[in-house]
């Protein structure tokens, strides 16, 4: 198992970062691994139970994950996504910061068969992969929501 964790500001309100956040289709634009991500259900509602077809690419290599949206709250959201070989869970937890918002995210993705053995020596991939989430989603939300303009800064 890899766990990454990046604590992040985010220069918009709370709501309106859960709002776009819970759309997992809009990891296109803040997950740099992220290739595609479109609902498995078109014109289906952001709900708990909602469904993504995500692809991603990894050291080279595609991979696709069905993810789910299993928690859904006013400060909280949970993805699992999930294929033969992985299980990948995004945890998000938000607090208000003066009308910016607070976000600790936090992966783990965890390997099934002969893929646990790579585990060890795929952390220091993941921890870049965490570095790029951290320096594209605050760059995401500005460009769906404005650059947060009369926000603390």
């Amino acid at each position: 198992m890899v766990e990454v964790e990046r604590t992040l500001t985010l220069h918009h309100p709370l709501p309106e970062v859960v709002a776009y956040l819970a759309d997992f289709s809009h990891a296109e634009e803040w997950d740099p691994g992220t290739v595609s991500c479109r609902p498995t259900r078109a014109g289906a509602p952001v709900a708990k139970g909602a469904e993504w077809h995500n692809v991603s690419t990894f050291r080279g290599r595609r991979t696709e994950l069905r993810y789910r949206l299993v928690r859904l709250e006013d400060q909280r959201l949970t993805f699992v996504g999930r294929n033969r070989t992985a299980t990948s869970t995004d945890d998000l937890a938000f607090r208000d910061e003066n009308g910016a918002t607070l976000l600790v995210y936090r992966a783990r993705i965890e390997f099934r068969g002969m893929a646990r053995l790579a585990s060890p020596f795929l952390r220091r991939e993941f921890e870049r992969l965490g570095d790029g989430v951290a320096r594209r989603m605050p760059a995401a939300l500005n460009s769906h929501f404005g650059s947060g303009a009369g926000l603390p800064g």
